[in-house]
């Protein structure tokens, strides 16, 4: 995966989470720590030397630094208490060209090694481990390695594919042909069709370059920083990455991936010494120092600014107010300097981030400390955020214009400034297209009749293979046996607060923070307001509130929260296809120092809104517009299911209203309009109907010495928030009161209080067949094809879900990226009950489709063994028994009504799951007249589907 390194450093500070430290879960939470505080400078553990060890209280873990005695490669081990451990390598990548090298290698490490040389190791692990996430990045200057699992043994068979993969990979002539780039006839088999450009990663890097925002950042960079490494596209530039040769990944593989050059990463509860053994036993016992060559030079400061133009794609969904995408820098000193309020919310923000907790920390510290590490930072003193929030308060009270003056000598007297700009150009796909050819001929003419031959024949070789059964026998794996046969329950109360609003109270080691919840219903909206739900969500926390105006309120946001956040939600109903819960929810989290400022906000913005900053609204409208259409190429295959999904239940019509390609064009409409006021005329409409606490529920995760004052808070905000002054009826009549399930999890308060939820139904609802085609300026396409299957409570749902694992592990991701060379495929069944195959960045689309069908052939025929089985539950408990962060316990519950009882019976269902079920679910739902298909598309023009008429052209 290619990752643009430019973005990466805020967006990982900000998943920062730290510890538990209250005392009812302290006895355990420090074991891990104690255990590497140990260590001693200077000790000798398995071919490793210790280096440094450092307490950092404030993330509640301990640091110990490492180098390799043999190889002087670098270790960094966070022990915490955190049973998700993690381990990453990386390696510092400084490629010279724009062929995609460091990229291309990425891709082809994984795609087998010496001591397991099956093809495709990388993702056949992803079906015989626990992992809660295994993935691989190639970002400007580095390539990053991660996986991480809660199981010991499951860490072990990892870590050894991993080292393995990165240290001694096959780099087979057929994997790179796969992988990178090659020159194949359209029909491989028929040597008569033309030859065309192939390969995972020049589609994928098509695709990339399909979002505007992408091409501003690569081209910043690049001219920022055109000296070195950071003047070329490290991903790929797809006009480059036929240049790439073999020969030079191959090269580029034992100048880069040397112990030398490697750092390593491990974080969690496991024992150090394990780890240290394998990895100098596996792979470093194997190698000696080799001299760096991979340091970057500084950049040359330039003596004046500098200014480019670019050109990018049109966005045929942006609006006329924001197809001019014009950028420019310019630095200011302010003349009152900073503002204590602006430095207090900035410096609340950190706080928040270092006390709130996410499910994936390892994931978050790796890629935090990797940019500082890669250029010999210190990637501890980077950590030791307390100690740095200090140094900076001590450094503000002794100099009042210590920002003044860094803002000064950085941004106003720095020569080394760039103006950049960038525009849309009409004929912006066209021309590429245009060089994509000119480079496909100037390849084919250069060909003499031997080469061709040599081309037909390894097509031909490299579909054998890929078509070829795979012996994964040589992996590890762990057994069906090692996942646990019951799920841990969550602990929590629910009462009916002022009067007789339900209130979820989850005790949960939230490390000081409070998580705030209001879910309302939207069954008494009309419904010619419900395109503009999620407008209104966007803008409700933006526009100002009570006395404070919208620069006003942000800053008490800011100051007083972790943020506040509104969005619309469809909810699927756990028993009936055609009866679902449509509301929005509020969402917040706040020091519990701040709660009752927080709940006093809510309460200003649930009671006294402003809807009339009509300037400002315009601005958040264009802004959304832009942020909507922006995020197609990189949730393109979300858009396309959405789609298809549209016609098969009345929630799926509902969830493409709210957040499909319908919704894009709705913020598309009104932020072309030159007159915006009778959209904003319906916020205070929607207001009416939503802000209230008629139809509402609510919930709180906080520990238990807070929840006395949390219960004291909410009770105070339900007593100030209106009702409704009559009482209004549902817009649609049939409403069924479905009450939450309880039982030993918790889910009732002694008084018997229990969450009531109101479902709509649709006794004359019919699902019917619909085929669109999204006609965009993008080069790849973005296919999806959903099947109306059967609800989360019937146990077929279990089998689908084990059914989906199973093609996408064994047929999909052949046929859509080995032999398709699309980035991505698969197939997926969610709550909802609708059974999903889609694919990304493909530059094929009704050949897609095709694979779709024999897909569901191959489930019918039951082609598949036991192994194969067993190897998609591991896949599926992998996601089923994901790590849950502390704010987000007993969610499940709150919003869609799922007991942890209904859950295990659910995971039961999962482990009966046996071949002659698969196939009879196959049959029942999949084949053709046996349920409803709805299907869709987003990607260039396609004469084929232009021409047929069950076909919509959008």
């Amino acid at each position: 995966m290619w990752r643009f390194s430019g973005r990466r450093g805020l967006c990982a500070v900000q998943r920062l989470s730290s510890g538990v430290h209250h005392k009812v879960w302290r006895e355990k939470s420090d074991q891990a720590c104690d255990r590497a505080l140990q260590y001693k400078v200077g000790e000798k553990i398995h071919g490793f030397t210790v280096n440094q060890v450092t307490p950092v209280p404030e993330l509640f873990l301990t640091a110990v630094k490492l180098s390799h005695d043999n190889t002087g490669a670098r270790y960094l081990h966070l022990a915490r208490e955190d049973n998700n451990n993690l381990f990453s390598v990386q390696f510092r990548t400084t490629p010279m060209d724009s062929t995609g090298v460091p990229h291309v290698l990425e891709h082809t490490v994984l795609c087998g090694s010496q001591k397991y040389p099956c093809r495709d190791p990388f993702f056949k692990m992803l079906n015989r481990s626990l992992s809660t996430f295994m993935n691989a990045f190639t970002a400007s200057d580095y390539t990053m390695y991660p996986f991480s699992t809660q199981n010991p043994k499951d860490f072990q068979n990892l870590l050894s594919v991993y080292l393995d993969a990165t240290f001694f990979p096959c780099l087979r002539e057929l994997d790179f042909w796969q992988e990178g780039w090659r020159l194949e006839h359209e029909d491989p088999s028929d040597p008569q069709t033309p030859l065309i450009f192939k390969g995972v990663v020049f589609n994928e890097m098509k695709g990339a370059f399909t979002d505007n925002e992408r091409i501003f950042s690569q081209h910043l960079q690049n001219k920022l920083l055109p000296d070195h490494t950071y003047s070329v596209v490290s991903g790929g530039d797809p006009l480059c990455i036929p240049e790439l040769t073999w020969e030079q990944l191959k090269q580029f593989h034992t100048t880069h991936y040397h112990p030398s050059n490697a750092r390593f990463f491990t974080y969690g509860n496991f024992p150090l010494e394990d780890h240290l053994k394998q990895i100098h036993e596996e792979a470093l016992s194997k190698f000696q120092k080799m001299e760096e060559s991979t340091a970057v030079p500084a950049q040359k400061y330039w003596d004046k600014p500098r200014e480019f133009h670019i050109t990018c794609g049109p966005d045929s969904l942006a609006t006329d107010a924001t197809k001019q995408t014009t950028v420019s820098v310019s630095f200011l000193l302010p003349e009152k300097g900073f503002e204590d309020d602006q430095i207090e919310a900035l410096l609340h923000k950190i706080e928040i981030q270092m006390k709130h907790q996410s499910a994936s920390f390892g994931m978050a510290l790796t890629s935090y400390i990797a940019s500082c590490w890669n250029h010999d930072g210190d990637p501890v003193e980077l950590l030791q955020m307390g100690s740095q929030l200090t140094k900076f308060r001590k450094c503000l009270k002794e100099n009042p214009k210590f920002l003044q003056e860094k803002v000064e000598q950085y941004f106003k007297n720095n020569p080394h400034r760039l103006t950049l700009s960038m525009k849309p150009d009409d004929r912006y796909y066209e021309k590429q297209t245009q060089m994509e050819t000119e480079k496909l001929e100037q390849k084919v003419n250069s060909l003499s009749q031997a080469d061709k031959k040599q081309i037909y024949e390894k097509g031909l070789e490299l579909q054998k293979q890929q078509s070829k059964h795979q012996d994964a026998s040589c992996l590890p794996a762990l057994k069906v046996s090692d996942i646990e046969p019951t799920m841990p329950f969550t602990k929590f109360d629910i009462a009916l607060s002022a009067g007789d609003v339900p209130v979820q109270y989850c005790p949960q080691p939230t490390n000081g923070i409070v998580y705030f919840r209001a879910f309302s219903s939207l069954n008494t909206l009309p419904e010619e307001l419900r395109p503009f739900v999620p407008l209104f969500c966007t803008v409700l926390t933006k526009l100002g509130c009570g006395i404070l105006n919208y620069r006003e309120q942000a800053q008490q946001i800011e100051l007083k929260t972790g943020g506040m956040t509104v969005t619309p939600h469809v909810l699927p109903d756990d028993s009936q296809l055609d009866t679902y819960e449509q509301g929005v929810l509020f969402s917040s989290l706040c020091l519990e120092r701040n709660l009752p400022d927080m709940m006093h906000l809510w309460s200003e913005i649930f009671n006294n809104p402003c809807f009339e900053e009509e300037e400002h609204f315009k601005v958040l409208v264009r802004m959304s517009a832009q942020e909507l259409s922006n995020g197609i190429p990189d949730s393109g295959h979300l858009y396309a299911a959405l789609r298809a999904g549209k016609t098969l239940t009345p929630a799926g019509d509902l969830q493409e209203t709210f957040s499909g390609m319908d919704q894009v064009k709705v913020m598309k409409r009104i932020a072309e309009m030159t007159d915006i006021k009778p959209i904003l005329r319906k916020l205070p409409r929607i207001k009416k109907y939503l802000l209230n606490c008629d139809n509402m529920r609510c919930s709180v995760n906080a520990t238990p010495q807070q929840m006395p004052q949390a219960e004291k808070e909410v009770e105070n905000f339900l007593r100030n928030v209106g009702r409704s002054k009559k009482e209004r009826k549902p817009v649609r009549p049939h409403i069924v009161e479905k009450p939450t399930p309880s039982g030993p999890s918790g889910g009732a308060h002694a008084d018997g209080s229990q969450i009531i939820r109101k479902l709509i139904t649709d006794p004359t609802f019919k699902p019917c067949q619909m085929k669109t085609h999204f006609v965009l300026p993008f080069p790849v396409n973005y296919v999806g094809e959903c099947v109306r299957t059967v609800p989360y409570a019937d146990p077929d749902h279990a089998s689908l879900k084990i059914l989906a694992r199973l093609m996408t592990a064994k047929f999909l991701h052949t046929e859509i990226r080995e032999k398709g060379g699309a980035y991505g495929g698969g197939a997926k069944v969610t709550h909802t009950g609708i059974f999903t195959l889609y694919s990304y960045r493909d530059p094929n689309s009704i050949e897609t489709l095709q694979s779709f069908g024999k897909a569901i052939d191959w489930a019918k025929s039951g082609k598949f063994t036991q192994q194969d089985i067993d190897e998609a539950k591991l896949s599926v408990f992998s996601a089923v028994d994901s790590p849950v962060a502390p704010s987000d316990k007993g969610m499940d519950h709150f919003l869609y009504g799922l007991s942890d009882e209904m859950k295990q019976t659910y995971r039961e269902q999962l482990f009966a799951v046996t071949h002659d079920k698969l196939t009879s679910v196959s049959h029942k739902y999949l084949g053709i007249g046996k349920s409803t298909h709805g299907l869709a598309i987003l990607g260039p023009e396609n004469s084929k589907l232009a021409k047929d008429p069950s076909w919509i052209i959008r």
